[in-house]
Formats: C-alpha cells, structure tokens, sequence
C-alpha cells in the first residue's frame, strides 16, 4: 500500500470504530451482520489488510459488549459469530490470546450455564470453545482449569436441542485427546452423564467414552477410581442412581 492507501484505510477504519462507539443496539446488530457477511472464513493476514491492522481494536470492543451484556442476551448471538469470525481465522493466535486474556473463556462457559441462554446462543458459544480447544493442549488446559468440562458436561445433560448436546460432546471428546493432565477429568465427567435424565445425553456420552477407551483410556482403570459426586458435577446424576 502507499502512503496514502494506508492513510485512507485508517481513517475508514476510524470511522467503523466511531460508528460503533456512538451507536445503540439495532446499529450494532446491522454492523455486525454486515461484518460477519462480508468477513466470515478470512484470514487473520485478511482481516488485518481489512482493518488497516486494527483488527484488534474492534475484537476489544466486540469482546467487552459481550461480557457486558451476555447476561440480558443483547445481539449475544450476533456477538458470538463475530467473535467467531476472528477466532476461526487461519493464524489467528493474536486474536485468541487477547481474547483469553480479557476473560473469555470464562464468559463463554457462563453462557452455558445460564438458564435464560437460548439453545442456539449456547451452541455458538461451544463452537468458539472448540475453536480455542483446536489450537491446542495448552488451550484444552485453560478451558479445563476453568472448570470447563463440569460446564459442558451440565450443557450436555439440561439442554433441548439435540444439535447442542451433540456439539457438546464433540467438544469433550476434543478436550480429552492430547491433554493427558485433564483426560480422566473428562472421562468421569462423561461416566456422570450415564444415569442422567436425558437419553440423549446418555447415548452420546456412552458413544464417546466408547471412542477414547482404546486410545489409550482403560475401564478397568477409571472405573475403579473415584467418580464425581452429584455435587461436583452440579446434580447431573439422579439420587439413587451410583456409578
């Protein structure tokens, strides 16, 4: 770019941020449905050329609404593909550690225990997670340390949709390969579903746990250790119903 290509992208871009800074509700809902349209499967390098190299400053933003106002589900779902947009791109390890460092794996498995989060909200959310859980076994980590495998297992066993318990369990199964620190966290987490009230759930737990035991994961060794209780794992199981 020339000089002035690259004063002309900075001042557009100046100009999206104020927009979005000044703007309400059903202007943002326009921006990012704008924004997900025309950017969904860029690039970071993409992104970056289309942000005058603020891609980053709109990720802030976009990431401080969400925690914000997840809890009253303002645009959550338009919220949850932007951010996806930028944590799907290839080579997308600035965006993924800045939004890790503002808390947001925490927030997205705060959505998934929200009783108010709409199924397919909750889905997005998982996809986001199974996007950071891709880049790999330090991430898988991060998302175990903050008690994620008790989150996505509870979103597996409460929740309606069949498309999200399966995406749920898709995510399990990512986060018990390659993260031996956390593997048998999420084999037990999978053998507390069994007994609970969704037959859904239990088939794909079943189906899972039957995946990872020959990669590795004998029964004769987890099922002799100790299981959570139904306290731990926040009432997935039925009283009355041991595992």
């Amino acid at each position: 770019m020339s000089f002035s290509q690259d004063q002309a992208a900075i001042t557009k871009l100046m100009a999206f941020l104020q927009e979005w800074d000044q703007s309400g509700k059903s202007v943002r809902s326009r921006i990012l449905n704008d924004f997900i349209k025309y950017n969904m499967g860029k690039t970071s390098p993409e992104l970056e050329l289309e942000f005058a190299q603020g891609g980053s400053l709109f990720l802030t933003r976009l990431t401080a609404w969400m925690r914000l106002t997840y809890m009253i589900g303002t645009c959550l779902g338009l919220q949850l593909q932007a951010i996806g947009v930028f944590l799907s791109a290839a080579s997308n390890h600035r965006y993924l550690i800045e939004f890790l460092e503002v808390g947001g794996v925490l927030t997205l498995l705060e959505i998934l225990g929200q009783a108010q989060s709409k199924e397919e909200d909750k889905t997005e959310a998982i996809k986001l997670l199974q996007s950071i859980a891709s880049a790999g076994r330090k991430y898988k980590e991060i998302i175990c340390e903050s008690y994620g495998v008790r989150a996505v297992a509870e979103c597996l066993a409460k929740s309606k949709s069949e498309h999200t318990q399966e995406q749920a369990c898709a995510l399990l199964e990512s986060l018990a390969h390659g993260n031996p620190k956390y593997q048998i966290q999420v084999y037990k987490g999978l053998i507390a579903l069994l007994p609970c009230n969704s037959p859904k759930a239990q088939q794909l737990a079943l189906q899972t746990i039957r995946v990872l035991q020959p990669q590795g994961m004998h029964k004769p060794v987890c099922f002799f250790m100790p299981v959570p209780s139904l306290d731990k794992w926040g009432g997935l199981c039925q009283e009355g119903h041991p595992v």
